[in-house]
């Protein structure tokens, strides 16, 4: 029998797949894709950090300063020094970075739909309860264990 430590690596594990595999047309990746539709989310209240961007996302804040300069050189985020605090880089989607992620956010809901599917769907009762639990373990620290 499978423990849900194993079940949670093998779900995220055929998620991450089906992600990369469903935007290869668009030649993005999976982490590509969380980092630009992230930011597109968080740059409505303000321009966010790299910092705050990886704390979002759960991306790695060296990952997420690597993927920042490749999409930079993409043309699709614009990377700019805070002028209160020069040590922080704030991040701004870009007109061509938003052409790419929004059929991409499009793409990835599709997918969604289907692994939701046996729940009832996104909106269902039982996806929200997944939804909370899933939340709840996220929250739950593991450092120290």
């Amino acid at each position: 029998m499978s423990t849900p430590g194993h079940l949670v690596w093998r779900l995220s594990m055929k998620w991450r797949v089906a992600v990369d595999r469903a935007l290869a047309p668009a030649g993005l990746t999976h982490a590509q894709y969380v980092f630009l539709a992230s930011l597109l989310d968080l740059q409505r209240d303000h321009p966010p950090s790299q910092r705050e961007l990886a704390d979002h996302t759960g991306l790695e804040a060296l990952y997420v300063s690597k993927l920042a300069r490749t999409l930079d050189a993409d043309g699709m985020v614009e990377r700019t020094r805070d002028p209160a605090d020069t040590r922080t880089i704030r991040l701004t989607l870009t007109d061509r970075g938003r052409e790419v992620v929004e059929p991409a956010i499009a793409t990835v809901g599709t997918l969604l739909d289907r692994l939701l599917a046996p729940l009832g769907g996104r909106r269902a009762d039982r996806t929200a309860a997944l939804t909370r639990e899933l939340t709840l373990l996220l929250d739950t620290p593991l450092e120290g264990a």
